[in-house]
């Protein structure tokens, strides 16, 4: 036990657009007694603009470098919940940040991803033919929520509090890691 205390989130929830991480966050959150923090958020406020603007106005490539650096801020100093956007694995420097972190895999199927994002009016991504989209979406991430994924919770079906049991119930304990 050195004098230096490292400040972590005690759990990153990772997946894809409609598996929950907003929403499971902010109940784990809660039910942790702790803050949710979710990096679309960190790059709206950085950059002044909502995520779809960013992308109209920026470009994916600009938003996903304040994407990267949202993540690599967030695990350096959010004691609670993260939240991390969607595409926030396809970057090989955030999957090696994650490295060492509890992160939990929210792994949801087309069914019910396609269910909860609606018409995809708010996901740049999933403008065009959102559901095609979210297809492939899920089969390209997949591998990488899976590399990443110390906890792997399977949410077809289920609701946040079932799944937030889960988490619980697999979250290490004691911070003894």
């Amino acid at each position: 036990m050195s004098g230096a205390t490292t400040v972590r989130p005690v759990a990153v929830l990772v997946g894809s657009p409609g598996a929950g991480k907003t929403t499971v966050g902010a109940l784990l959150a809660a039910r942790l007694g702790v803050t949710l923090r979710d990096t679309d958020a960190d790059v709206e406020a950085a950059l002044g603009m909502s995520v779809s603007d960013v992308f109209i106005e920026q470009g994916e490539d600009a938003f996903r470098a304040a994407e990267r650096d949202a993540v690599e801020a967030a695990l350096a100093g959010h004691p609670g919940v993260l939240a991390l956007g969607g595409g926030a694995v396809l970057a090989e420097r955030t999957r090696a940040a994650l490295a060492g972190h509890t992160v939990v895999y929210l792994d949801v199927d087309l069914a019910d991803a396609a269910k909860r994002v609606g018409l995809a009016r708010d996901r740049p991504l999933l403008v065009e033919a959102p559901r095609t989209r979210l297809a492939v979406l899920l089969r390209e991430r997949k591998p990488l929520y899976e590399q990443v994924a110390t906890i792997v919770v399977e949410t077809a079906g289920r609701g946040p509090d079932e799944i937030v049991d889960e988490i619980l119930a697999k979250l290490p304990t004691g911070g003894a890691e």
